[in-house]
Order: C-alpha cells, then sequence, then structure tokens
C-alpha cells in the first residue's frame, strides 16, 4: 500500500448550506461540494492518515496522535470514521464515509448518538463484514426494504468479477435512488489527489477551514437566522439537545486524548461545540426578547 492509492470522501445527507457551519467545527480544510437532491461530498485537502499498513487482525496498529485535524498516525478507516462521527453527532442526518487504501475498501454510516455501522471488502472484493450491518444501513437510510436490500446484500455475497472499489460503486449506485449524484471524478479507488482535483472542479464547490472560534460562532448564528438548523438550537427541544451535547462531549474528547485520537477527540470537541453554541444562542435569543417585552 501506498500514499498514491489511499482515498477517502464523506457524503452528508444535507445540502451543502446545512453542512458547512458543522463541517468547519472539523478544523480541518475540505471541499464542500453538491453531491445530488438532498446531499453533499466534503473532499479532505490533506492527507491525514497513515500508509504503513494494518495489523494481523485485520484492524488497525497502534492509535493515532495530536488533536483535531492532526490524526496523522491513524489508518484511513479510523481517521474518516472519526470525521463522519463527529459530523453526525453535531447535527440532525447522517453521514457517510467511503475509503480505500489499495489491501481494503469500506464504509462507516453515522447517525446521530447510535452505534456508527459499517462494511469491508478485501482489495480483491472479498467480503468481510457482517450481513447484518447492510440492514442496518438500509433502514438507517430509509432506503426501500425490498428492491434496495436485495442490491445491498448481493454485495455481501463471493462475486470473482467484482473487485473492492466495485463494490463502493455499487453501493453509490443504489444511493442514487435516494438522491445521491456524485460529481464527475469523484470515484472510489482514485487517489486522494484526484479527489481532491476532481472536487475543486465542480463549479460549486467551495473550501471549508476552520478560522477560528469567533468565526465558527458567527457562522453557526448565520445558519440558525437562515433556517438551516430550525428548532434544533432554539427552543425547549434545542436547550435539551444542549445538555446532551455537553455532557457526551466532555467525556467523549477526553476518551480521545487518552487514546490519542484525532477522530474522537474531533467528536467530543464538536458536540461541546454545538452544545455551547445552543446554550449562547438560547441565551441570545431570551434576553433579547425580555429586551422587546420591556419597552
Amino acid at each position: 500500500m501506498t500514499a498514491a492509492s489511499v482515498g477517502a470522501l464523506l457524503l452528508c445527507r444535507a445540502d451543502p448550506e446545512t453542512v458547512r457551519p458543522v463541517a468547519r467545527l472539523l478544523q480541518e480544510r475540505m471541499l464542500l461540494t453538491p453531491a445530488g437532491d438532498g446531499w453533499s461530498a466534503l473532499v479532505p485537502e490533506r492527507k491525514p492518515w497513515r500508509h504503513d499498513g494494518h495489523d494481523g487482525n485485520g484492524g488497525a496498529a497502534g492509535h493515532g496522535s495530536g488533536g483535531p485535524g492532526h490524526t496523522g498516525a491513524e489508518p484511513v478507516d479510523r481517521v474518516l470514521g472519526g470525521w463522519a462521527t463527529a459530523l453526525a453527532v453535531g447535527s440532525t442526518w447522517p453521514v457517510l464515509a467511503l475509503w480505500w487504501d489499495g489491501e481494503r475498501s469500506g464504509f462507516t454510516l453515522a447517525a446521530g448518538f447510535r452505534r456508527p455501522v459499517g462494511y469491508i471488502w478485501l482489495a480483491d472484493g472479498t467480503p468481510a463484514g457482517e450481513d447484518e450491518a447492510m440492514r442496518t444501513f438500509a433502514a438507517r437510510l430509509g432506503l426501500d426494504p425490498v428492491l434496495d436490500l436485495q442490491a445491498l446484500e448481493a454485495l455481501t455475497q463471493q462475486d470473482p468479477e467484482a473487485d473492492a472499489d466495485a463494490r463502493l460503486r455499487g453501493l453509490l449506485a443504489v444511493l442514487t435512488r435516494a438522491g445521491v449524484s456524485m460529481p464527475p471524478g469523484l470515484t472510489p479507488g482514485e487517489p486522494a489527489d484526484r479527489l481532491r482535483a476532481a472536487a475543486g472542479a465542480h463549479r460549486e464547490a467551495e473550501v471549508i477551514e476552520w478560522a477560528g472560534w469567533r468565526d465558527a460562532v458567527r457562522v453557526e448564528l448565520d445558519a440558525v437566522e437562515s433556517g438551516s438548523l430550525g428548532p434544533w438550537i432554539i427552543g425547549p427541544r434545542a436547550r435539551a439537545v444542549a445538555v446532551v451535547q455537553v455532557a457526551a462531549g466532555l467525556p467523549l474528547a477526553l476518551w480521545g486524548a487518552r487514546r490519542r485520537s484525532g477522530g474522537w477527540i474531533a467528536a467530543g470537541l464538536v458536540l461541546l461545540a454545538q452544545g455551547a453554541l445552543g446554550f449562547a444562542y438560547n441565551r441570545f435569543r431570551h434576553e433579547a426578547g425580555d429586551a422587546g417585552g420591556g419597552r
């Protein structure tokens, strides 16, 4: 496996306007582009993953180091899994991470606080996951429980003519019925440099990058005022969600720090940031309402 053979991207079931404020909290420079009706794609500009293989059990050998945006010692599946989880727990829409490294290809689907689900194929297309994962995948995305599930389950069967990249292309073909339409060039198996170039060539592509907490707060409040986050950050439901986010974010960030896993640190920090912003915005709106009523 070489650096050139590794690639990854994130598919978010939301439009770019909705994805933008949450993606910035990852503190990772990415390209954001539409990917169909109600879908967006995020392509990392860096390659914050390692290229030295896996342990003898098929898992990752060792752990990452550093904080958000500095996960260079981690394998690509763990980096993308951490990002997908961070985006999903800080939003109301699911996030699908697709990755490949020359030895394996696979996906991770994160949705809210539920346990992520994923599947892996070896380079020659040999299935290396659990069949139940596809049923959970279909249910969480609201896919057709008959036609779509049959197509997904076919991807878990032996097929000597389908390698790992073909399996991911088959997965995307199923998702076209859910509105996914990948921009030209964003194809499983392509190296990270080509993915970045393809995403950048899209006329609606934009760069997402971290610009500090002040900018994060401003962007988040702009998103609220535009209505993209709706009741999730205004009112009683929003306050309850903020409590859960803060309560879960701190231990998750500490757990990630102990494991030196940048992806899980990012997930914890996104939760903390979303919760804090929810509290701040609700207090601001409450005080503004009191001031308006007192005039």
